[in-house]
């Protein structure tokens, strides 16, 4: 990933813990998930039905979608209930004294 950039997107006080923050990047909309374990970074839409995940619950490692109920996990992307069956696109994160970042390259990809 040496060749990937790191893209400061907020302030680590701008997400409590136990919270969650939307942010824009070059137009994708990318949902911070702040667990007891770090911080994660997921598509901001349920892949079930495009519903905004930011106006979900995160509970745990779980986001739940506010339109069907449908639960993610956030270290991973996997869709862990129905109606939702693929898994969110996610990107690595860094959380340091300047802020949280991230590369827009999804997890896993070359």
């Amino acid at each position: 990933m040496a060749d990937q950039e790191w893209r400061k997107v907020a302030a680590v006080q701008d997400i409590a813990s136990g919270k969650t923050l939307c942010v824009a990047v070059d137009g994708r909309e990318i949902l911070l998930c702040h667990t007891s374990d770090g911080v994660y970074a997921v598509d901001n839409l349920c892949t079930h039905a495009a519903a905004r995940l930011c106006e979900g619950k995160l509970k745990g490692h779980r986001i739940l979608c506010p339109l069907h109920g449908a639960a993610f996990d956030v270290r991973d992307g996997s869709a862990l209930t129905r109606p939702a069956s693929v898994a969110l696109a996610t990107y690595p994160v860094r959380v340091d004294e300047d802020g949280v970042s991230l590369v827009l390259a999804v997890a896993g990809d070359n």
